[in-house]
């Protein structure tokens, strides 16, 4: 990944974009990093994880992200992160 400069971006927008049109370059970089022992083929560092999701699912979200001063993306990962630890306890729960 020494070749591949991450640029400084501007909006959320753009930034998307810019993964987007590099994840096949990331993914053959990760692989490579795996295969010479420098990443564990485990490791959770992935720069993203595409997910599409209805239209008014994501103006939802940034209409609540902005009431709590977050940016959507970083209030969807919490949304995301409490309700998989939500379902992870009612699961225990039933053990």
């Amino acid at each position: 990944m020494a070749d591949l400069i991450i640029p400084k971006f501007v909006t959320e927008d753009e930034e998307a974009e810019w993964w987007e049109a590099h994840e096949e370059e990331l993914s053959l970089e990760f692989e490579k990093a795996v295969a010479e022992g420098h990443l564990n083929p485990d490791s959770t560092i992935l720069p993203f994880v595409s997910v599409d999701l209805d239209p008014e699912d994501i103006a939802k979200a940034r209409v609540q992200a902005a009431q709590r001063g977050l940016r959507y993306q970083t209030y969807l990962k919490m949304i995301i992160h409490e309700a998989l630890r939500n379902e992870e306890k009612k699961v225990q729960a039933s053990s």
